[in-house]
């Protein structure tokens, strides 16, 4: 339905993971020898970094880049992300669609096994996905799965899971109606929270996602270590029902948030990927290991539209304007991200073979007059004398402390504005963030799915990706009329009215789209990075 065709360009690989600065100790092969201790053992072990500890690994819950990292590979859906970044079947062998388009059919494969040697069923598949919808597991993922009839509805508290339109005809057998058509389903369910969960194990234990020990995957790997806040390590999953095409025997994942320090691990050969440093991205720019991949996503601050001054939408398009998108991405990330000047990121081809973001333009620009006269317009509607105290609010990186600072330097020259810097713990950050106590904060969007909609759903009321309190009927009836537009040209039109309005409005002001730069080991291969999609490691080498 979309065509998918990112510019490869340069970018650091932040989208999501909103990393902590730890220390991660040296990581050790089983042998307790460091590296080099695989190829003589005859081992292939790969040696990655998480930036941070997973959020969870329950799939439901687990709603970013550094739970889906690991996530995509002691895990796998119905369907998974090929080599040209098309969904195919993997626990499902065969997938039959009515003829109307509104129900699907998955017949599971007969050798889909669990870690633990259980069969993958299609109960399996029920108990996971009315689990992500279930409003007491406050899953973050849900509203992926409001195209399923009866799915809000439960989500919501105002219908009942029996109402929810999945079903196990049989052991095998997993079949799914949907609202309306729906192309992109196939896609939609490679992310995680589509994922089963094994019925028998969740229900005796619901804290079975918690440990190594009590871990139960359908991957190519199994979860067999974890050392919270330190490292986790996966080995090949013999039980994986394509098992052959897997060449790794073991990854360990450390937790390093800090760019530098995970390089100099890579110098020193305690990993084999690592992410570019900004301040080495100009020396690393010609390495033969630097490799480039498309991501879709991007960088943003939100506002909180019920904490002064930013009640007012001038105030907030005040200081959206007084950023300058190019010097961030030229001085400050300096790996040659693109500027955002819309929320809808590059990449997205429309009906009429036009780029989405080239046909909607610039939505905000850098205009230093048009910002001062913004903020006296907003504050006189206010009746400021004085602005309020701004306080920008980060999560702990060095990276989104320096993008910090350069906001505060541009708030201060361009509207005289002294705003104030809060560093904040990560996991901390998020709780609070999502409990609205920041005034104004940094965050990061990736793709769930390849459809503007899928970032521009975010910012409906209620929502639990806002986060910013803003509510406004029109943008909700916008995002309705586009999922249930069937005419893909009007439903294109209503797609930019949406980019639009969101920029009018500006709950958030975006600045620059993701792309990801790293560095591969020689003799690493065959890692998979998909626009929009998460790393697999499935068929990954390491000679």
């Amino acid at each position: 339905m979309l065509a998918l065709v990112l510019a490869a360009c340069t970018a650091t690989k932040d989208a999501g993971k909103e990393p902590d600065k730890k220390d991660d100790p040296k990581p050790e092969t089983e042998e307790g020898t460091e590296e080099g201790t695989e190829e003589a053992a005859g081992d292939k072990i790969l040696y990655m970094n998480n930036g941070e500890e997973p959020t969870s690994f329950d799939p439901s819950i687990g709603f970013n880049a550094v739970s889906w990292s690991a996530l995509n590979n002691i895990m796998e859906g119905l369907t998974r992300m090929d080599e040209d970044h098309k969904a195919v079947e993997a626990t499902a062998e065969k997938i039959d669609i009515s003829d109307d388009g509104l129900t699907y059919t998955f017949t599971i494969r007969e050798n889909a096994k669990w870690s633990n040697g259980d069969p993958v069923t299609a109960g399996d598949f029920v108990f996971a996905w009315k689990h992500m919808l279930n409003p007491e597991t406050a899953s973050p993922a849900a509203f992926l799965a409001y195209f399923i009839e009866g799915a809000e509805a439960y989500n919501n508290g105002e219908g009942s899971a029996e109402d929810i339109a999945i079903s196990a005809e049989d052991d095998k057998t997993f079949v799914v109606k949907l609202t309306s058509p729906n192309e992109a389903f196939p896609n939609i369910i490679t992310n995680p929270s589509f994922f089963p969960i094994n019925e028998k194990v969740a229900s005796a234990d619901p804290k079975w996602h918690t440990e190594a020990a009590t871990f139960v995957g359908n991957g190519p790997f199994k979860l067999t270590k974890w050392d919270h806040d330190v490292s986790f390590e996966m080995e090949k999953n013999e039980n994986y029902w394509d098992a052959g095409s897997v060449k790794l025997d073991t990854i360990h994942w450390a937790m390093v948030n800090e760019s530098t320090t995970s390089y100099q691990m890579y110098q020193s050969n305690e990993l084999d990927v690592t992410d570019v440093p900004a301040e080495l991205s100009d020396q690393l720019k010609d390495s033969d290991e630097l490799r480039i991949d498309d991501q879709a996503g991007l960088y943003f601050y939100r506002f909180n539209t019920s904490m002064e001054p930013f009640q007012n939408s001038k105030i907030r398009r005040a200081f959206g304007m007084a950023v300058d998108r190019e010097e961030i991405v030229e001085f400050v990330t300096k790996n040659g991200e693109k500027p955002a000047r819309g929320f809808v990121t590059y990449g997205f081809i429309g009906p009429d073979g036009k780029e989405f973001r080239d046909t909607v333009g610039d939505l905000v620009t850098y205009d230093p007059d048009e910002a001062k006269k913004l903020l006296e317009e907003g504050m006189k509607e206010e009746g400021y004398d004085t602005l309020p105290e701004i306080t920008l609010s980060y999560n702990t990186s060095e990276s989104h402390q320096n993008i910090a600072i350069a906001l505060q330097s541009k708030f201060k020259e361009v509207l005289g504005v002294d705003a104030k810097l809060q560093n904040v713990e990560s996991g901390v950050f998020l709780s609070d963030q999502k409990e609205f106590k920041y005034q104004m904060s940094r965050s990061s969007f990736l793709h769930d799915y390849a459809d503007p909609l899928n970032a521009l759903e975010s910012f409906i009321t209620g929502s639990s990706m806002n986060r910013t309190t803003w509510s406004n009927a029109d943008y909700d009836k916008l995002i309705e009329d586009i999922k249930n537009e069937t005419d893909e040209n009007k439903r294109w039109d209503l797609l930019q009215q949406a980019d639009k309005l969101l920029m009018e409005e500006m709950p958030v002001f975006p600045l620059y789209f993701y792309n990801s730069t790293t560095l591969e080991k020689p003799g690493v291969s065959g890692i998979l990075r998909h626009p929009v999609g998460y790393i697999d490691l499935k068929y990954a080498d390491k000679n």
